[in-house]
């Protein structure tokens, strides 16, 4: 571990990155059992307030979007494969990379003391004033929260910096963008993103401890300050974050789908970097879909109705290239091909329902409702992390030299898709009725789709702890590659479809052998 600590070696800090991320995710699908266990009955539940309630969402929010899925997605898998799949020896700013790893447990830590610090934050992920301000929150605890944050803010920063360089320097004075691996081109977006969003964010989580500490009045009306600027100033970093989350996982996918149907390039590889690229640019400009209900104008409802339909047509790109890619290929019918598919399907069923909400009219109904809920945990529980089980899945030989059990990580899949879908298809139908999120009580004519949405939570939280399980029998057995997973056919395969090939690098002549090496 000392090693670790120190190591400047991307594959020493995308292996931390893992493991936090990790962690990250079993706390965050604790929490989020707490919740559902919670909401299985009326009247009196497990969580014995509301404002511990609120407590639990909140740090279940911030757990899975800033703990498990971008450690795990950009940090994790980024710092593994980007410099394989350029090559290039390490990342461009190594001993950068090493303080963005550290400074997010270090969030993490204050995070967590948040959560002890009195009544803990009760906000929700989006930090909305007045219930963010002093008099919703008088604690310091809001305060820890926000600091957490923008560590957390930072260290994505210095890592798409990392990226940015890397991907700009290494990819070859011949080679154009479009012609990148489809991972390595998504981290690249994905790093723009964070490079032009994070800092609104932090922006806007300054004033607002400002507005706490030091009597501002940035989001206070009485001080001449307006509440909904602030909804601007996070929504301008947030809906471009969804993105984020998703766009690592569209290239890990699109990987799968290639190594999986056996076929050396993916169907519309231009096309898929340049509709990344334009979810990309789009993703800036439609966060005022979130804010329908603040008093928008109707001249506003209409060009963020049409903008946000917009957007749905590179993802359509997207998804008919993976069909295409999957068309006509030897299918070998694996635990990470399971995922992808599956994935294709759920993310596609949480678009249409974005399509939905993206209609000013209709959001101003189902707004605040289940509907939200059942929508984004479609498109993120359903999304990003099945590309993340499918990445794990299919990577993992190539990370630990050993392969996970081939029929148990079927079943993992299998109870997962059953659970996931039992837990939030639900949701829509509460959401539909008219039950309001983020209510610590509901009425008892509730109570079925209550109930079999935490059936399924119960059944997720299992299902986790089989991963957990399938983790441990394979670093126990030690399994080496077999049959088509064998080692020399992953890496024959990326040798030739991913890794550029590069006659000269650093003023030396270089194979990829040297990849497979240890750092």
């Amino acid at each position: 571990m000392r090693r670790w600590a120190w190591s400047t070696s991307h594959k020493d800090i995308g292996t931390m990155y893992l493991i936090l991320g990790f962690w990250g995710g079993i706390a965050g699908t604790t929490l989020s059992l707490l919740i559902r266990v919670h909401l299985m009955h009326t009247g009196s539940g497990f969580l014995v307030t509301g404002t511990l309630y609120n407590a639990v969402v909140t740090a279940h929010a911030f757990l899975m979007i800033f703990f498990m899925v971008m450690p795990v997605l950009i940090g994790g898998f980024g710092n593994w494969l980007v410099p394989l799949m350029l090559p290039s020896p390490d990342l461009g700013l190594p001993r950068m990379n090493n303080l963005s790893f550290w400074l997010v447990p270090h969030s993490l830590i204050f995070l967590l003391v948040s959560t002890l610090t009195d009544s803990a934050v009760g906000t929700g992920w989006t930090l909305y004033p007045p219930l963010s301000s002093l008099e919703g929150h008088h604690s310091p605890c809001v305060d820890e929260a926000i600091f957490s944050l923008h560590m957390s803010g930072a260290a994505s920063i210095f890592a798409s910096i990392n990226f940015i360089t890397t991907i700009k320097n290494a990819r070859g004075p011949h080679k154009k963008m479009s012609g990148l691996p489809l991972f390595v081109a998504a981290v690249g977006v994905t790093s723009i993103l964070l490079l032009l969003s994070v800092p609104v964010l932090a922006g806007g989580l300054t004033m607002l401890i400002t507005d706490r500490n030091i009597n501002t009045s940035f989001f206070d009306p009485e001080g001449g300050g307006d509440p909904v600027l602030y909804q601007h100033l996070f929504w301008f970093f947030g809906h471009p974050e969804v993105y984020i989350l998703i766009l690592p996982g569209f290239g890990a996918i699109s990987h799968v789908f290639m190594y999986y149907s056996g076929k050396d390039k993916a169907f519309g590889h231009s096309s898929m970097v340049y509709a990344m690229g334009s979810i990309g640019v789009l993703g800036f400009v439609v966060w005022g879909h979130h804010m329908f209900t603040v008093g928008m104008d109707v001249d506003s409802r209409a060009y963020f109705t049409a903008a946000t339909m917009i957007i749905a047509v590179p993802t359509g790109v997207k998804v008919f290239s993976w069909l295409g890619t999957l068309m006509g290929g030897a299918l070998r019918f694996e635990a990470p091909l399971f995922w992808g598919l599956g994935f294709l399907g759920l993310f596609t069923v949480g678009g249409l329902t974005g399509v939905i909400l993206a209609n000013a009219s209709l959001d101003v109904m189902l707004h605040d409702t289940y509907f939200v809920v059942g929508h984004f945990h479609y498109v993120l529980s359903m999304g990003a992390v099945f590309t993340i089980f499918g990445a794990v899945t299919h990577f993992f030989p190539l990370f630990t030299g050993v392969t996970m059990h081939g029929r148990m990580t079927v079943k993992h899949f299998l109870n997962m898709s059953v659970g996931v879908n039992m837990t939030f298809m639900p949701h829509h139908f509460l959401g539909l009725s008219g039950m309001p999120r983020r209510v610590f009580d509901y009425p008892v004519g509730y109570s079925f789709w209550h109930n079999m949405s935490s059936i399924g939570a119960v059944m997720d939280y299992l299902t986790v702890n089989y991963f957990v399980l399938i983790l441990w029998e394979a670093f126990s057995v030690q399994r080496p590659f077999v049959g088509f997973m064998h080692l020399p056919t992953m890496r024959e395969w990326y040798s030739r479809t991913v890794i550029l090939p590069m006659e000269h690098h650093g003023g030396r002549s270089m194979d990829s052998s040297w990849l497979w090496g240890k750092s």
